[in-house]
């Protein structure tokens, strides 16, 4: 596993030699028997032995804190949790109401440093924690992390018990606080994050989020005058002493780059710090010839900080780094001083079955898709993602825009208040990351006062109080540094292609409302014989080749006419399907389905990557036909390619080898589609090759499908082999002798699993466009598992995964 920093910015270290806690994760020894601990800090899991009730009650009462008496159901779980599995597409909506989730557990009497504290990465959306009968802490808020500190009321060497009672119904003050059945988005609901028990001194780093300190806690990264040559790193240390007596430390700070080589140090002068106060320690380090972080050349640094106290580490986090500058200004974006324009798209976080509830590697999985499909920028669309997607971005090369929650809905004054500390600890969470560029300050699509949206800005530039490379955006084209409105803000056929302000503009969605609401562009004439739906790029993966070469015209399109203005970039609408609140259908733009399985759009846009390959492989030379060839298909033949030339070839002979297309839809491209005309069908085998510099690149081929024969199993891996408690698409292909997949199947394919862990979802499940899927989701041990897929009248398949 890379080295992924913990939403503490914690080191979560090995179980040998450091404090085993019992009921914490499967290193700790059983109830009643812990080490003591020889180190400290100690970041320790807190995923596992939870239990959970629902539709039960609204209260909690004192028998929820014991084991005998204590009447309701309460399932065993594991963290992360979602209240219900939530089928794909139904007329009834997601689960709203209360729910409990409690955890018995025991902290070493010997006494761990004394500050005891449990974090929880995120709880949907109200949730009220309670310790042995007391109630500690209400935390409002679904998308961001909060800390509950334990110290006082941890029973040392006794069994604890942990309640959380969470609230997921509709709350005008809570953000996005629009009822769900009018949100274009579902909340879910759980504890659908990890959750983490920390162990530290008295006297320790802040937590950057819990301090609620502006510009404080944790510690804050930042870089100057950075150049292939240099930078200068300012980096400053919240420090926080919850002692009885004052304490004097030092601060030491190690940058190591990928070797694990020193590359700069620097040591604090001691400070005292008076009981229950704070100290912001500020070092600077000069960094010789940089590794510059960028989407093709993602280099990142590590920078270890410890307190030191007599000579002694009594606290150390690290978290990862890039270098970088970034500059937003009228019609530009620049990286490291180099122009660069922002290629993007948007992303929900939900999963099928599971909502928000995934694993770190499904997170990884997903910004690994969104770079493999081209795109080097990401909107968190509408919310603030989970930290182990910002950190994938971080390693994979995606530059990212951060979103506050909110769409289509303006509360009153106290939803605003909330509103705006929710933009506060998005930032204090996220600040370090090297990915972010943006921070969507903003209410999505709300009709915001005034005040609001200068005190929204104010607030980013507030915590992060420098004087360069720090942008706030929002829809509206006030307070805001780069304005950020979606294409269909304006109509056709200008949009905002003649937006003359001095001021940066990003068109932050596109390719969808357009052409749902029959805003065609400038393509009408195409589009006046269309019936309703071929018109719109709403198209599931199921509906056909026809379908989902229109959804794939559509968007370039509306890419290519948005190099016509000033924006320095757009993100289109969006990269996967997901559910609404207000609508019982998948909303079927996504350039992949639910599922995470492509439609030719994402290919299309894998085209206009490369054909250079940077750090990770992606943006290689590709070559992709969109078509099935199969009797019902068009003999044009759409070939997507980021190379000179693609010959296209028919069961051996040449049809034509062209350069690309040279139509008004596609004057702007990087890389614009090759269409072909084929004089007839005949069933055989479609080759394209692509050549760059004249000589042959890529290479790819569709054969006509027969009669279907047997299945195939596969997972999706993007980049993360399965893993431990993991979430994984199992995918079975209904294929023809020869393997080739049948795009009409829509078998009923069931599924069987040998070994630890669960098959989610339907059971059996039909096939869309040949392919059916089902989740599985891996147990806590390193070993194996074995799926079996049948279906009737087919050859079954069996597949082995080694679980690591």
């Amino acid at each position: 596993m890379p080295a992924t920093p913990l939403l503490s910015r914690f080191v979560l270290r090995p179980c040998s030699g450091l404090l085993l806690v019992a009921g914490l994760s499967q290193c700790a020894g059983s109830a009643g028997t812990a080490a003591k601990p020889e180190a400290l800090p100690a970041v320790v899991a807190f995923n596992q032995d939870w239990q959970f009730v629902r539709d039960v009650d609204t209260t909690v009462t004192a028998n929820y804190f014991s084991k005998t008496g204590s009447t309701a159901p309460w399932a065993a779980i594991s963290l992360p949790h979602t209240p219900r599995i939530e089928p794909v597409t139904t007329e009834q909506q997601q689960w709203q109401g209360i729910s409990f989730y409690r955890k018995f557990f025991r902290v070493p009497a010997a006494g761990p440093g004394p500050r005891v504290a449990i974090e929880f990465g995120a709880a949907m959306h109200t949730a009220d924690v309670y310790l042995n009968g007391q109630k500690l802490q209400r935390h409002l808020g679904g998308y961001l992390p909060f800390t509950v500190d334990i110290s006082r009321q941890v029973k040392y060497g006794e069994e604890n018990c942990l309640v959380v009672r969470l609230n997921n119904q509709d709350s005008p003050v809570v953000p996005p606080g629009k009822p769900l059945k009018g949100l274009d988005f579902n909340f879910y609901g759980g504890l659908y994050r990890p959750a983490r028990l920390i162990l530290t001194d008295a006297l320790h780093i802040a937590n950057a989020v819990q301090a609620n300190r502006v510009a404080g806690g944790g510690l804050l990264l930042h870089y100057e005058n950075v150049s292939p040559q240099a930078a200068t790193l300012h980096l400053q240390t919240d420090l926080q002493n919850d002692a009885s007596q004052a304490q004097t430390a030092q601060v030491r700070t190690v940058l190591l780059n990928e070797k694990d080589q020193e590359v700069a140090r620097a040591t604090s002068e001691a400070a005292s710090i008076a009981p229950g106060a704070f100290a912001q320690v500020k070092q600077q380090l000069s960094i010789a010839q940089p590794q510059l972080w960028s989407p093709d050349q993602p280099y990142l640094y590590r920078a270890v900080v410890e307190v030191l106290r007599d000579g002694k580490v009594i606290d150390r986090q690290e978290t990862t780094t890039g270098v970088r500058s970034i500059r937003f200004a009228a019609k530009s974006f620049t990286l490291n001083g180099q122009p660069l324009r922002l290629r993007g798209t948007n992303r929900h976080q939900e999963y099928p079955y599971l909502g928000y509830a995934i694993s770190d590697n499904a997170q990884y999985r997903d910004a690994w898709k969104i770079k493999d499909a081209g795109f080097n920028f990401v909107r968190c669309s509408h919310y603030p993602p989970s930290e182990a997607f910002l950190q994938a971005c971080d390693e994979l090369g995606l530059l990212v825009m951060d979103s506050t929650p909110g769409w289509q809905f303006f509360g009153n004054a106290e939803f605003q208040k909330n509103s705006l500390q929710d933009i506060r600890a998005m930032v204090r969470r996220d600040r370090n990351h090297p990915s972010i560029v943006l921070w969507e300050a903003a209410l999505n699509e709300s009709d915001m006062a005034k005040p609001f949206m200068d005190a929204a800005h104010k607030a980013v530039h507030e915590e992060l109080p420098f004087t360069e490379g720090v942008y706030s955006c929002g829809w509206l084209d006030y307070a805001y540094d780069v304005f950020i409105p979606a294409r269909q803000h304006l109509k056709a056929p200008d949009y905002f292609n003649k937006y003359a302000k001095d001021k940066p503009l990003f068109l932050c969605e596109y390719g969808d409302w357009e052409y749902y609401a029959h805003n065609a562009g400038f393509n009408q004439t195409a589009f006046s014989g269309l019936k309703e739906s071929e018109r719109t790029s709403r198209q599931l993966r199921g509906q056909g080749e026809r379908a989902l070469t229109q959804q794939a015209l559509n968007f370039q399109e509306a890419h290519n006419d948005n190099f016509r203005g000033p924006a320095v970039g757009d993100a289109n609408w969006l990269m996967f399907d997901y559910k609404r609140g207000y609508a019982p259908d998948i909303e079927s733009s996504g350039v992949a389905d639910i599922f995470r399985l492509p439609k030719f759009a994402y290919y299309f846009y894998q085209s206009q990557n490369g054909p250079v390959a940077g750090r990770n492989g992606f943006g290689q030379p590709v070559v992709y036909i969109a078509n099935f060839w199969q009797p019902t298909s068009a003999k044009q033949v759409v070939v997507y390619s980021n190379c000179d030339e693609v010959e296209l070839q028919l069961n051996g002979k040449a049809v034509a080898r062209q350069r690309p297309d040279a139509s008004k839809f596609a004057d702007r491209l990087a890389h614009a589609p090759f269409t072909f005309t084929v004089p007839a069908f005949a069933p055989g085998t479609l080759r394209a090759v692509a050549y760059r510099n004249g000589k042959s690149a890529a290479t790819a081929e569709r054969r006509t499908p027969g009669a279907a024969h047997h299945l195939q199993l596969r997972y999706d891996r993007s980049g993360r082999d399965a893993g431990r408690q993991d979430v994984l698409f199992v995918y079975a292909d209904v294929v023809d002798a020869a393997g080739t997949v049948l795009p009409d199947a829509t078998n009923n394919v069931r599924f069987a699993l040998k070994g630890a862990g669960e098959l989610v979802g339907e059971n059996p499940v039909r096939a869309e466009a040949g392919i059916a899927t089902v989740l599985l989701k891996t147990g806590q041990n390193q070993e194996s598992v074995q799926l079996t897929a049948t279906a009737d009248g087919l050859a079954e398949a069996g597949l082995k995964i080694d679980i690591r």
